[in-house]
């Protein structure tokens, strides 16, 4: 062959038994225990109203993340909302995925990647490319997601997942929540492994987005929820928007609405190419061009610590 491709089969991984983990079962927060801050917004207000007519009429509610929901330690949030009917489809990236399944095998994920990638260490954990390139590669082959891929798994390995209960993944299993991943080749550390079929991720995430577009024909009167993802939401979000209106579903009256940390002044005002913040996705893709013809998009410069409390106490049952 005229190009030439590295050879995997000699990386070194390591026990993740003894890492230093950031985020542990431990220092989760706790819904109904942990004091809610203070946070009055009248647009948040708006779309609030609009989760809970979404959820009145059977309408979706898609909730998209990066991994900072999970690194924020607020799993437990998202599996409330759940349960209550607020969230309807669980959308994220493989970083999302990773750190969730580390939270239910280990009990703890986030290592300390500076002094990790000195020394070529950094995401050669063996039980987490071991056993999610296992569950993946056996999901693909029986025409599953990427998602149900590792809720499957967790279901079947029950004795080696002590902390499933604090799992995003199986917990939208058990609800009978979609929990699609959408995975850019290359991105994620289970990529790194000896194990990882690429063919296999591409193929379940690709199950992944046929269900997420289905999730998207129904957003009319729904509600779209982005929470820190800067590049594979946004994209991905726009693609199935343009995939559910060219089969000719009625996708205009939405709400939308991106938690960042990005201070975006106006946005709605027109950027030209010169400004860095033309470049933002979310802001294009998620706030301003889905409700081009209807519904209203929302941009909030706020923590995921005070956002995603403050949605679970404003809509809960």
């Amino acid at each position: 062959m005229k190009y030439k491709a590295l050879d995997f089969s000699k990386i070194r991984t390591w026990s993740v038994k003894g890492r230093k983990d950031l985020v542990r079962i431990d220092n989760l927060f706790n819904p109904e225990k942990d004091k809610v801050p203070v946070w009055d917004n009248r647009d948040f207000g708006r779309v609030v109203e609009n989760i809970i007519k979404a959820r009145e009429s059977g309408r979706p509610v898609i909730f998209s993340m990066g991994a900072h929901v999970i690194k924020n330690k607020l799993s437990r949030y998202i599996i409330e909302m759940m349960k209550n009917k607020t969230i309807t489809h669980i959308a994220g990236n493989g970083a999302v995925s990773i750190h969730d399944f580390e939270l239910a095998y280990h009990g703890g994920t986030s290592e300390d990647v500076p002094t990790a990638i000195e020394d070529g260490s950094f995401g050669m954990w063996e039980e987490t490319g071991k056993m999610m390139n296992e569950a993946i590669n056996k999901g693909a082959e029986l025409g599953m997601g990427y998602g149900e891929s590792l809720a499957v798994y967790i279901d079947q390995h029950p004795e080696l997942f002590p902390y499933r209960d604090d799992c995003v993944l199986y917990q939208a299993y058990l609800n009978n929540v979609p929990a699609t991943y959408h995975v850019a080749l290359g991105t994620d550390i289970i990529h790194q492994h000896p194990d990882c079929k690429m063919g296999a991720i591409g193929a379940a995430s690709g199950v992944d987005f046929k269900r997420y577009c289905e999730a998207v024909t129904r957003l009319d009167g729904g509600v779209f929820l982005n929470f820190g993802s800067g590049v594979i939401g946004p994209e991905v979000f726009l693609k199935a928007l343009s995939i559910s209106r060219n089969l000719g579903y009625d996708v205009f009256k939405i709400t939308t609405a991106n938690f960042d940390l990005v201070n975006l002044g106006d946005y709605k005002k027109k950027l030209s190419y010169d400004d860095v913040l033309y470049y933002y996705r979310p802001r294009k893709n998620i706030v301003n061009r889905p409700v081009s013809r209807g519904g209203a998009g929302y941009h909030f410069c706020v923590d995921h610590k005070v956002s995603v409390p403050n949605l679970y106490e404003k809509t809960k049952i």
